[in-house]
């Protein structure tokens, strides 16, 4: 968004559908805006998107930054989703997690 990058967005639910403006959001650090007022098929609730270039939100380059959890990761391959990395849980944020004793008195100083 800040240097004029866009991402290929498709959506493979229905490829070959009508294609109408969108605008994409969601849930990402700088801005949650993927694509503003772009051309893409026709979307129903419960379509798969599909990112081209995810460059920076891919899942090599996540991190549990605001405790946000990491995605599950799919590989489309010959029209088929198959799941190779499940999404992480709360679970998984807190299970390297050290837990300390917090006296009442320091948390009032």
């Amino acid at each position: 968004m800040f240097y004029g990058s866009q991402h290929h967005i498709e959506n493979i639910s229905n490829p070959k559908g009508k294609e109408r403006f969108y605008t994409v959001v969601g849930y990402i650090c700088e801005t949650d805006t993927f694509a503003n007022n772009r051309r893409i098929a026709e979307i129903n609730e419960g379509d798969l998107l599909c990112f081209r270039n995810a460059g920076a939100y891919c899942f090599s380059m996540s991190s549990n930054y605001n405790s946000r959890y990491k995605p599950a990761e799919v590989l489309w391959k010959d029209g088929k989703g198959i799941l190779i990395r499940e999404r992480e849980t709360f679970e998984d944020l807190l299970k390297n997690q050290i837990m300390l004793p917090i006296e009442a008195e320091a948390l009032i100083s």
